[in-house]
């Protein structure tokens, strides 16, 4: 049997605003019908296994924090809005939209298989701006167009002001001191949990199940032919090797010849940078769409025609992607693309998106 929490009053359409209005946009609108919305856990934590050595109990509490939308400035958005686990941890949209239906800047990126503890160093976001899982939970809370909380204070009191932290924080730390450290440990510690690793192809490379023809043909282009897996290595964790070059981990792949958004290079200032970005994980990629940083390919369909025919020969274009001093036009065929998109298929863990222990687990009545 669950032990439910509940939240303490009834609250308009879903969740309601507390602090300022009722609306995702922020307007002032009414719905018709009341929903309590409950937060429900089992009265025994899951069992996690954190990668980064964290307790059930920490992980259960970055759960919370992760799904709850009281964290956000008008209580609409919580991290879960933009990163849904139903479709591996991403969003469907080019670009999400926060606390008064802001847009962000870049497509909201997977985040399984995140955890420095567990995979080793990471580079997190588009333009890894980030290392740490730690300080990365944050940083959305504080954007003014994704949860537009103005400073870590008011994060910390918003969770005060929610009777139910107050047990979820002693379990977790053994203190109902709630603290910022903690708060971001918490949600770090969720996040750096959510992994990928049982997937059709993994089971495969370990003798388990087998893979069509179609499937295999397409392993085959995606390894040999193509040379997919030059960058995204679909044998390591987080999809790609850090080693070699003074930018491991990011590549330009001729997007464009000038790009609006120069992803490492505006970070650094590097104008060799201009234009590189993180290597995408493909763990989970059939669910993903849209793709790239700014979510201009629907389908994967799009993504292969880009380098098909459509490589833009950038300066800063990887040699990957080269024929000589040109951009490389790879001519895939519409039966190639077939194949390579039944070999990504089988890149999707449905346990990951599936398991109880990673979902919402505040429940609207």
């Amino acid at each position: 049997m669950k032990s439910k929490l509940f939240i303490s009053a009834l609250i308009i359409a879903a969740i309601a605003c507390n602090l300022i209005s009722c609306s995702k946009d922020g307007s002032n609108t009414t719905t018709p019908a009341a929903t309590t919305v409950t937060l429900s856990l089992p009265s025994t934590p899951y069992q996690y296994n954190s990668p980064m050595g964290a307790s059930d109990e920490v992980v259960t509490l970055g759960r919370v924090l992760f799904y709850d939308t009281h964290l956000s400035i008008n209580n609409s958005i919580a991290c879960g809005s933009c990163h849904r686990q139903s479709i591996g941890f991403s969003d469907n949209v080019p670009t999400s939209s926060g606390f008064q239906n802001q847009k962000g800047t870049r497509n909201a990126p997977p985040i399984q298989n995140l955890s420095n503890g567990g995979f080793g160093p990471a580079e997190l976001f588009w333009d890894g701006r980030e290392k740490s899982l730690v300080d990365m939970v944050l940083k959305p809370m504080l954007n003014h167009a994704e949860m537009g909380v103005t400073d870590l204070n008011s994060i910390v009191n918003n969770v005060k002001s929610l009777p139910y932290y107050s047990n979820l924080f002693m379990n977790a730390f053994r203190s109902t001191d709630i603290n910022i450290n903690n708060i971001a440990t918490a949600l770090s510690s969720f996040v750096g949990t959510i992994t990928s690793q049982n997937t059709r192809f993994d089971l495969f490379n370990n003798g388990i199940g087998s893979l069509s023809a179609l499937e295999q043909q397409g392993q085959s282009l995606f390894f040999n032919k193509y040379n997919c897996n030059s960058c995204h290595q679909t044998q390591v964790a987080n999809g790609y090797q850090r080693g070699g070059g003074t930018t491991p981990g990011f590549i330009n792949i001729g997007l464009d010849l000038n790009y609006a958004d120069n992803g490492l290079g505006a970070l650094n200032g590097n104008t060799a940078d201009n234009g590189k970005f993180k290597i995408p994980n493909l763990r989970n990629v059939a669910l993903t769409a849209p793709y790239m940083h700014d979510g201009r390919f629907a389908t994967l369909d799009d993504v292969l025609e880009h380098y098909s025919h459509n490589i833009m020969n950038h300066p800063n274009l990887d040699p990957r992607l080269k024929d000589g001093t040109q951009a490389k036009q790879m001519n895939i065929t519409t039966d190639e693309k077939t194949a390579i998109i039944a070999f990504l298929n089988t890149l999707t863990d449905y346990t990951m998106i599936t398991d109880l222990k990673f979902s919402n687990p505040f429940i609207s009545k």
